[in-house]
């Protein structure tokens, strides 16, 4: 085999295959480019915060509940104000003179239709940690052979060495190299597939864990990202913002006489109903058992209370029947508390105004809408 006269046999084996591309200046192993300081996020007032874990202490102290992540949750959201069905239904059996256990609470949160999808959201995200786990550990023992295999290979070629020795040690380590490239890429592209398959599950649970199963609205975990955003663009545009907490009436006694499955259904209907309010500039989700919140956008009080009311009177015009028992439902009517948003300081206090308007629409007679800070009054 001819030699190539421009490869001197005095010249180190690693400059000279530096020198034809099949090995890089070998750089130190210990350097690492520092990272970025992320940002730290704006904080919430001390003060509210103090107020709120004060109140969460008092909460689990006084029903004498463990501290576990149930119960941690359950009263965050019962004394944080983000969800006040939770905190009336708890406030009306501590009237009632009813203990507040463990249980009560695993039953008043057992129907949050999320939880399902987030605990299988939990699950595809561990199995394609795993999955990704194994992959990069493989890629780096293959990168880590290759490199000592280089090593070996540059070692054996220091001193004078035979050019028609070098080309065939060349050779045969390209041979090595393809093969191992080829395995690299296969892994890679069992990576791609399996990272690929991770995020269509991610987004899919995604999606579940925002959804209502049985009635395909929001649910309430979807409510309070999109009232967040909302109550932001109504501070900055001083455009009105409404909620609206609206409840199905006497919903015990339809599932009692005629069962879950058609009171279901009176579920499906009455969110049927509210969904045709909601256009380019409502919002309507399910907050939790017969209850449904809703956004109004760009209305005022008055005018987003007509539209509440239209959709209240069309409903109780209804009369629905059971087609199962050919039972008619009698008529099925909802009452509705509304709230002007950016009258109160904090979102969540606007919620509770919504919520406490509800409780008067239902002590003052039911199948009507009320406005926050109405005083209570039979219809």
């Amino acid at each position: 085999m001819a030699t190539n006269p421009a490869i001197e046999a005095n010249e180190p084996a690693e400059t000279l295959l530096q020198r034809i591309g099949l090995l890089r200046p070998r750089l130190p192993r210990a350097v690492i480019e520092p990272a970025e300081k992320p940002v730290a996020p704006a904080r919430a007032d001390p003060r509210a915060r103090r107020r709120l874990l004060n109140d969460i202490r008092s909460f689990l102290i006084d029903h004498d509940l463990d501290v576990t992540p149930a119960t941690l949750l359950a009263a965050h959201e019962a004394c944080s104000g983000l969800n006040p069905r939770l905190a009336r239904s708890i406030e009306w059996r501590r009237e009632q003179g009813e203990a507040i256990t463990q249980h009560l609470l695993e039953e008043l949160t057992a129907d949050d239709p999320g939880k399902k999808s987030i605990e299988d959201l939990a699950k595809d995200m561990e199995r394609g940690i795993d999955e990704l786990s194994r992959a990069s550990k493989s890629m780096r023992r293959a990168t880590s052979d290759y490199g000592d295999e280089l090593e070996r290979r540059v070692d054996d070629l220091q001193g004078p060495f035979d050019p028609e020795q070098l080309i065939s040690t060349l050779s045969d380590f390209a041979e090595a190299m393809l093969a191992r490239s080829r395995q690299t890429e296969e892994e890679l592209k069992a990576n791609e597939r399996e990272t690929a398959k991770l995020r269509k599950n991610l987004d899919r649970a995604r999606r579940d864990a925002q959804v209502d199963y049985l009635t395909g609205l929001p649910n309430r975990r979807a409510f309070e990202e999109v009232f967040k955003s909302c109550y932001r663009d109504a501070q900055r545009t001083r455009e009105p913002l409404c909620v609206a907490f609206c409840d199905i009436d006497r919903f015990k006694a339809v599932n009692d006489s005629h069962g879950h499955e058609a009171g279901d259904r009176i579920i499906r209907e009455i969110a049927d109903a509210l969904s045709s309010l909601c256009l380019e500039d409502c919002y309507i989700a399910r907050h939790g058992g017969e209850e449904f919140v809703l956004l109004f956008k760009g209305l005022e009080l008055p005018d987003a209370r007509a539209l509440l009311d239209e959709a209240r009177e069309a409903l109780a015009a209804r009369r629905m029947i059971n087609r199962r028992t050919d039972k008619p439902f009698g008529m099925i009517t909802f009452s509705g508390g509304l709230a002007d948003v950016l009258q109160y300081d904090d979102p969540r206090e606007a919620l509770a105004a919504a919520d406490e308007a509800l409780y008067l629409a239902k002590e003052g007679g039911r199948n009507q809408i009320r406005l926050a800070g109405e005083k209570l009054r039979a219809v």
